[in-house]
């Protein structure tokens, strides 16, 4: 891993220690992954019952699926597989829940806790293309694994 991705993942670390988990907290950790990899859009969905519901968001412009059960979307599969999901045309795949217009790649990383329960995804979009190499993968599936606990 670059060095900077493990830099940014430090930043994470220390803010979640230092900033606990709270409403504001969240969405300041979400705008943080978005500007370290410039991602359209980064979002935190967590686990309420048999629903997916966000929790934080980046930007102000609502996606059109805030809530949606747990047996749908991209983030349904990740769930059902227990394994992060990168999509890179999401025109092509049937699965995928359209929350803005101008998405064309979609990465789903499962958030586990320390029990090994999935709490929720960490759902990041960009408007570009096969966006996510290995290297994002990498660091957003540590940091989904910073912030499992802050589900939990």
């Amino acid at each position: 891993m670059k060095p900077e991705t493990l830099k940014q993942l430090q930043e994470i670390g220390c803010f979640v220690l230092a900033n606990g988990c709270d409403k504001k907290g969240m969405k300041k950790i979400a705008e943080t992954i978005r500007a370290a990899r410039d991602y359209r859009w980064v979002a935190m969905y967590k686990i309420v019952k048999d629903d997916f519901v966000i929790v934080a968001e980046t930007g102000n412009e609502p996606p059109a699926y805030p809530r949606f059960p747990i047996t749908q979307g991209l983030c349904g599969a990740a769930l059902e597989s227990r394994k992060t999901v990168v999509v890179g045309d999401v025109r092509k795949d049937a699965r995928y829940l359209p929350a803005f217009h101008n998405t064309r790649s979609e990465i789903i990383v499962p958030m586990v806790n320390e029990e090994k329960k999935i709490v929720g995804m960490l759902n990041v979009d960009s408007e570009k293309l096969n966006a996510f190499a290995a290297e994002d993968r990498q660091f957003l599936e540590r940091a989904a694994g910073l912030l499992a606990h802050c589900l939990s």
